[in-house]
């Protein structure tokens, strides 16, 4: 009888054992998924589950389980109490998704404190992940897509140029890219304008950069309406035919491309990702995105998502499903995969991810618009991280 027992309390141990293995891992993913961004919500989930439903639904055999959390708009405070009922109620395991670089900031000290690991699935301010041990980010930062293109521009010849932002912190990381990259080339910025984020009419900025005597204007927005009215003040008050350059970044986002029409024609950005991107990682990534909904968008965000979710993979497979925020983050610093936008890495120093920045050009194709990859800059790291 006592052998009996002792076989039925190691049967039941292996049977635990074995329970624990197969545990749930929680990930909660913090986007707005209402009011007037909330399109970045959509993104994320798409890219997201798109990415799981590939790995049927598991990663390292555990089951995953995601939930989403609204954040609205940039708040801060919102956005914080959300991933602290994440972290303390839910008691997820993993945290994604961030679109805005005040969110990011407000939850890094309970990401911190809780040592959760948290991948960043669009917020670009270069100094987001030196706030927290636990942050490692899948999108990109001002800093990394800038520079090139200002090294870029100073080769063709262009040595004056302006810089329009938006006047909040990603803008005004991006004026810095742009001028401190352009300057060490031996160019010169001749203005630096910055608009406010409530700016509907763009003609007045327009015709300053118009009168400034530059031979190119860079660019930067935050999406939405303020992108398509500039690209209408570019094109209205004449900066196309007095051969003003164009010099962007996300302004030609698929997400608002076709909106544009004929007036985005030949516009020129550096970015980090495009939809026509020839690669099978790509089409894969496409066709699973079909597949999760008829509506999904391949984009910038929904690839920072799809990625984010298999560096999380990773991180769940090195920690065999456990709770080991370090040993979670160890495992993912010099991670290397191949994106839908090429080849990727997460920098071990700041657990950034490296990744090609390619030259876009907006082309026709086959009836849609399309940012036509027309040269690849390599392998581009923070450069906002000195």
């Amino acid at each position: 009888m006592k052998a009996l027992r002792l076989g039925a309390i190691a049967l039941m141990a292996v049977s635990l054992s074995g329970f624990a293995q197969a545990e749930t891992v929680k990930v909660g993913i913090i986007a707005p998924f209402s009011g007037p961004f909330a399109h970045y919500g959509k993104l994320f989930k798409d890219g997201a589950e798109s990415y799981l439903a590939q790995q049927g639904g598991k990663f390292g055999g555990h089951d995953i389980q995601i939930i989403y959390r609204d954040s609205g708009g940039p708040n801060p405070g919102g956005t914080k109490t959300v991933a602290q009922e994440l972290i303390v109620n839910e008691r997820v395991d993993y945290l994604g998704g961030l679109v805005f670089t005040p969110n990011a900031m407000a939850v890094a000290p309970l990401i911190q404190q809780s040592k959760t690991p948290t991948v960043i699935f669009n917020a670009a301010t270069s100094s987001i992940n030196t706030k927290s041990d636990y942050f490692v980010r899948t999108s990109y930062t001002l800093w990394q897509v800038t520079v090139p293109i200002a090294q870029w521009a100073k080769k063709q010849g262009i040595n004056k140029v302006v810089t329009a932002v938006m006047d909040y912190a990603p803008g005004v990381d991006a004026e810095a890219a742009f001028k401190d990259e352009f300057a060490k080339q031996g160019g010169e910025v001749v203005e630096s304008i910055r608009m406010p984020l409530n700016t509907n009419d763009f003609s007045p900025f327009a015709q300053r950069i118009k009168a400034s005597g530059a031979q190119a204007v860079y660019v930067f927005l935050p999406g939405g309406p303020p992108n398509l009215g500039f690209v209408n003040a570019y094109n209205q008050n004449g900066l196309r035919e007095a051969g003003i350059q164009f010099l962007g970044t996300a302004e030609m986002d698929e997400f608002d491309l076709q909106k544009f029409g004929d007036a985005s024609l030949g516009l020129l950005t550096s970015f980090h990702y495009s939809a026509d991107h020839d690669s099978d990682a790509n089409r894969q990534f496409k066709d699973a995105m079909k597949k999760q909904a008829a509506d999904a968008l391949a984009n910038y965000a929904s690839v920072g998502a799809y990625d984010g979710m298999r560096v999380i993979q990773k991180m769940v497979e090195a920690t065999d499903g456990k709770k080991d925020g370090d040993k979670a983050m160890a495992a993912i610093k010099g991670f290397e995969w191949e994106s839908p936008r090429g080849p990727a890495k997460i920098d071990p120093d700041t657990r950034h991810i490296t990744q090609n920045v390619y030259l876009r050009k907006v082309e026709r194709k086959d009836g849609i618009l399309v940012n036509a990859e027309i040269e690849n800059f390599g392998p581009q790291r923070d450069h906002g991280l000195k």
